[in-house]
């Protein structure tokens, strides 16, 4: 193209469908819609910090999972329990950053904490 020309409509055209096929193609959303995430607490976290976390996320979905004899009430330990709700607390509100938060007492991590 020589010097101060424009490009051609149909140039343009056909740069603008490469881009909107880019986008509309979803590649980009799958990959981050199948990436899971968990909400973890800090070990570092204060006691009277996470026995509030706890007590919030248990209110707001069901925590059955971390009472006696549930999958998820070993180790029975603050820490542990805390994570669990808080942890559900986090999928049940659509995984965003923010519903993570927890006073900053929370993590949001890529690898499974119960493995």
């Amino acid at each position: 193209m020589a010097r101060g020309a424009q490009p051609s409509a149909s140039l343009l055209l056909f740069s603008l469908g490469l881009v909107l096929l880019y986008f509309s193609s979803g590649s980009t959303i799958r990959l981050a819609e199948g990436q899971k995430t968990w909400c973890v607490a800090k070990p570092s976290a204060d006691d009277k910090v996470l026995t509030a976390n706890l007590n919030y996320a248990c209110s707001q979905v069901n925590c059955g999972v971390i009472q006696q004899g549930g999958p998820c009430f070993n180790p029975n330990n603050l820490v542990s329990h805390a994570a669990v709700a808080m942890n559900l607390y986090y999928a049940a509100h659509g995984r965003n950053a923010w519903n993570c938060y927890f006073q900053n007492s929370a993590l949001v991590v890529q690898s499974d904490p119960s493995i």
